[in-house]
């Protein structure tokens, strides 16, 4: 029986694997190219109120892209009462499906942290005249 404190080959394998960085089955390269082509598809949803992109209006929090090409985007709204709280979602979905690559696309809503206008870019800062 061995010593549970003597560190063994098999723990030291275990050890250098978990500090070893983890590989994407995706490549680099194409990951780079639906990054791209997610972001140019989320610019494509606009809030009807406003005439900027959702992605520019800062309403994008997160986008996860697993190894099996599935999406995940984690957004919010200008306003919890927004009149098309139950569509945009979809609206996201819809665009981000369309992407060369994208196996499945899911719009998650949060209000957490909630939106303000520091979170758009100064392309939509600009194109809200708000300088």
């Amino acid at each position: 029986m061995s010593d549970p404190t003597t560190p063994t080959a098999d723990s030291a394998a275990f050890a250098e694997a978990w500090d070893a960085p983890q590989k994407s089955a995706l490549a680099q390269a194409e990951i780079d190219r639906m990054t791209d082509d997610i972001i140019e598809a989320l610019k494509s949803v606009f809030d009807p109120e406003i005439p900027v992109d959702i992605y520019e209006l800062g309403l994008i929090y997160k986008v996860d892209l697993s190894d099996d090409r599935d999406v995940v985007v984690e957004m919010t709204l200008t306003a919890p009462g927004c009149p098309v709280a139950g569509e945009m979602p979809i609206w996201v979905e819809e665009a981000v499906k369309k992407v060369e690559g994208v196996r499945s696309a899911r719009a998650e809503l949060t209000f957490d942290p909630p939106w303000d206008a520091s979170k758009m870019s100064d392309e939509a800062k600009l194109a809200l005249n708000m300088f």
